[in-house]
């Protein structure tokens, strides 16, 4: 009977906190921020850094900002799932929380007060959250944060860090590239055992990894709270920080860091570019969303392919 209702509910589908996806050709949920009357598509130009509080870095160029962002205003980010015609899969209520200006743009940065979630029915919803999520760090709040933030793709890559003869390497998926500059942020955990060293010499390299290497790069995630020794694979040197690169990366990028803030349960790294090497083709990369996302998306039609 348990089995039954099990299938009639989520399918034969294992439930998972995230599901791990490769995306062929566009991403194609969009993301909106409104304040005000004004709307903006901020899909490519959005990033998660923080979970705890949640927090989101948005972009904009400097001849985007007819808008201005003060502590007083209030937003809303609405993400819509794909093939929804405009229907939000996630809502979102947030709040100021800190900028980082440039001469050709702002990073402006706004913390979460309120999710809702709109992926499966309320009694799906749950029935899910009571049977697989319910833990003592996490209500349901937390859920539907999580859920919503994760209703978008997010990239993993492979960060490289290397200080004497110690070195450490492992995968992110809180990780933003600028468009149309050299610039990069990056939300690192403060239980990171590298983030102090990674403050104080300012370098660090981040590569773009191939999915058919996720339980490879999954194995790497062990090594943000613990040293590292052997990888188990070939490494290869970057070209001007001899930080220890994949030798199955498609690429890597070397950054410097100009800033840090304290987000909460991530620090925020504001880095930029000094040095850059494709080392193969592209290949389809990984990617992480909320197993509620892909689940909504699947029943659709719509999913797409797991890695």
């Amino acid at each position: 009977m348990k089995k039954t209702l099990r299938n009639i509910l989520f399918g034969n589908i294992p439930v998972t906190e995230y599901s791990t996806i490769t995306v062929k050709g566009d991403i194609q949920e969009r993301v909106c921020l409104q304040t005000g009357n004004e709307r903006m598509d901020v899909s490519t130009t959005h990033w998660l850094l923080c979970l705890d509080p949640v927090v989101f870095g948005i972009w904009f160029q400097k001849k985007e900002q007819a808008v201005s962002f003060n502590s007083g205003k209030k937003y809303k980010m609405c993400f819509t799932g794909s093939g929804n015609a405009g229907e939000p899969v996630a809502v979102l209520d947030l709040v100021f929380f800190n900028k980082i200006e440039e001469p050709d743009g702002i990073l402006l940065l706004l913390k979460l007060e309120a999710a809702a979630i709109h992926h499966l029915n309320l009694i799906r919803t749950r029935l899910l959250f009571y049977k697989y999520y319910k833990k003592p760090e996490q209500d349901f709040y937390r859920l539907k944060s999580y859920a919503a933030a994760y209703s978008y793709p997010r990239r993993v890559r492979v960060v490289s860090f290397k200080e004497g003869d110690a070195y450490n390497i492992f995968p992110m998926d809180l990780v933003g590239d600028i468009p149309q500059s050299n610039r990069y942020v990056l939300g690192l955990r403060h239980t990171n055992v590298t983030l102090a060293r990674i403050i104080v010499t300012k370098k660090l390299a981040i590569s773009e990894v191939p999915c058919q290497y996720k339980d490879t790069i999954y194995q790497l995630g062990k090594h943000h709270r613990g040293p590292m020794s052997s990888p188990g694979f070939n490494l290869i040197p970057s070209k001007n920080f001899g930080f220890p690169i994949p030798e199955w990366a498609n690429s890597y990028k070397e950054l410097r860091i100009n800033s840090t803030i304290n987000l909460g349960s991530h620090m925020l790294l504001w880095a930029e570019e000094i040095g850059q090497k494709t080392l193969r083709e592209p290949d389809g990369h990984l990617f992480h969303i909320h197993f509620l996302h892909y689940l909504g998306q699947y029943k659709k039609g719509l999913a797409y392919p797991l890695v």
